[in-house]
């Protein structure tokens, strides 16, 4: 196990370093000072590899870099000199990376509310006007006091059950329970 991961970080040590090597060869060292445009010249590959190696997908790091560029140029002239620059775009990048890592984390963890489905024209006529009004009523109970009535009468389960397939206790089950038939009493008186 231990040699696994000591091969695994030298596989990861020995291809990052040697796109660190290809970076470094491929930049140049101008005796004047770096301009925007010099810098963009220089280092765009380089933190969109960067950006690559980060977010993994090559059109979302580039808009990372471009970002990142852009936040260097509106903040150009509050540079303390111009090899502050790259510090400032490595940052940008890194820092654009993590937000859309953040943003795609919080998508895939995105769980929209429940939409009750719309009944059948079918289903809803084989019912009586008092089913009817139960079933409509239903739909306007809160979340909770539905799911509990509904496991309850239509998919029968326990008290037990319940609390086990809703994830809350078993007097929560029995009280909210009572307070859903409470209340479906009363749309239905209404």
């Amino acid at each position: 196990m231990a040699g696994d991961s000591r091969r695994a970080e030298r596989s990861v040590e020995q291809t990052l370093g040697h796109l660190r090597a290809l970076d470094s060869a491929s930049m140049e060292h101008p005796a004047r000072p770096l301009t925007l445009e010099d810098l963009y010249r220089q280092q765009r590959m380089r933190m969109v590899r960067l950006a690559i190696l980060l977010v993994d997908d090559p059109a979302t790091a580039e808009d990372v870099v471009q970002e990142a560029f852009t936040g260097l140029y509106r903040n150009w002239s509050g540079l303390r000199d111009a090899r502050a620059a790259l510090g400032y775009l490595r940052t940008a990048v890194v820092n654009g990376s993590r937000s859309v890592l953040r943003r795609r984390k919080t998508a895939r963890e995105y769980q929209p509310p429940h939409q009750a489905d719309a009944r059948s024209a079918e289903s809803l006529a084989m019912l009586t006007a008092e089913h009817q009004a139960v079933v409509a009523a239903l739909g306007k109970l809160p979340r909770r006091q539905r799911e509990v009535l509904v496991l309850r009468y239509y998919g029968d389960l326990s008290e037990v059950e319940i609390a086990e397939a809703t994830g809350v206790s078993r007097g929560t089950v029995k009280s909210t329970a009572s307070r859903g038939l409470e209340a479906l009493q009363k749309l239905i008186g209404d």
